[in-house]
């Protein structure tokens, strides 16, 4: 009886003593939390140094057309809404809420006093006049943007009347800011080669050598090397984006023709009827030319190694 009674005494203080451990490894796991979180906040607030090199403001019909062009089809209208006012583009049931700002010269908007500097620092590097990088900007889209599409692009956003809009909101839930301080998501001005040169200016053809231009503003989602994934700092519950090279889940196989391939650009279906995932930005790409999509689908259907050289 006794024997029993120190037995179930010695089984009362075991589980004593791993209540204890785990109430510390849950103190422990809560304080690491919390730490990631505030991590996640002072990197939204830390400086970023970039040697920008100003590209001078065009002027004329012909950037303000190709400007118009660029902002519709390039995924700026879809995230900053056809008039530039901003829009919120990401209300997710996990708590993730962006809107864009407003870039037009409107109260509330957040371009007026940009320089020329000042563009190319926010597009080209993600990084805003005050030296902080923008948390949801895609820049590594437009990185290696050429200076012509660059000044362009900037001519037609300076020439959008003034919209009642309001600087960039962003919500992020915890986790995110969390796993955001520790470096599991990044933002596009952690991620940027920031000594990269544009890429000179090209005409444009549908070949595969300008079709590595354009795909360059594919890269965001399924990753400079094109192999798709899960995509970084995205809703959890936006699908991850396809494999656009060859090998094991390659999507490119299913359009043996350009028709094919534009159809699925322009009105989301896949040959046999399927719909893609809304997360691909439909409306930007219904705007593309049948240059640029003759040139992608050159690009995207070309064997890596006959791939020409980035410029």
């Amino acid at each position: 009886m006794l024997s029993s009674l120190r037995r179930e005494e010695n089984h009362l203080k075991v589980l004593a003593a791993i209540g204890v451990i785990l109430a510390g490894l849950g103190v422990l796991a809560a304080a690491a939390f919390a730490g990631a979180v505030w991590m996640g906040e002072r990197k939204l607030e830390r400086f970023v140094e970039v040697k920008v090199v100003p590209v001078p403001f065009a002027k004329g019909a012909a950037p303000l057309k190709l400007g118009r062009y660029l902002f519709e089809s390039r995924g700026c209208a879809e995230c900053h809404a056809a008039d530039g006012h901003g829009l919120a583009f990401i209300d997710a049931p996990s708590g993730l809420y962006v809107k864009s700002p407003d870039i037009t010269t409107g109260a509330g908007g957040v371009v007026a006093d940009y320089t020329e500097g000042d563009w190319v620092r926010a597009i080209r590097h993600g990084v805003n006049p005050a030296g902080h990088a923008l948390m949801v900007m895609p820049s590594g889209d437009y990185a290696g943007m050429s200076d012509g599409d660059l000044a362009a692009l900037v001519a037609y956003v300076r020439s959008l009347p003034p919209a009642a809009g309001s600087g960039t909101q962003i919500r992020l839930p915890l986790l995110v800011k969390a796993l955001y301080g520790v470096g599991v998501i990044h933002d596009a001005a952690e991620t940027i080669d920031h000594r990269r040169h544009p890429t000179p200016d090209m005409a444009p053809a549908a070949t595969a050598a300008y079709g590595e231009y354009v795909v360059q503003m594919c890269t965001g989602c399924h990753r400079p090397d094109l192999t798709g994934g899960p995509i970084a700092g995205a809703p959890p519950e936006w699908p991850a984006a396809a494999r656009l090279v060859p090998g094991p889940g390659y999507v490119m196989g299913r359009y043996d023709t350009l028709e094919k391939f534009a159809a699925m650009m322009r009105g989301g279906k896949r040959p046999d009827g399927s719909a893609v995932s809304t997360v691909m930005p439909f409306a930007s790409f219904r705007n593309l030319d049948d240059t640029d999509l003759g040139a992608l689908y050159a690009y995207l259907t070309t064997p890596p190694g006959e791939r020409a050289a980035r410029p």
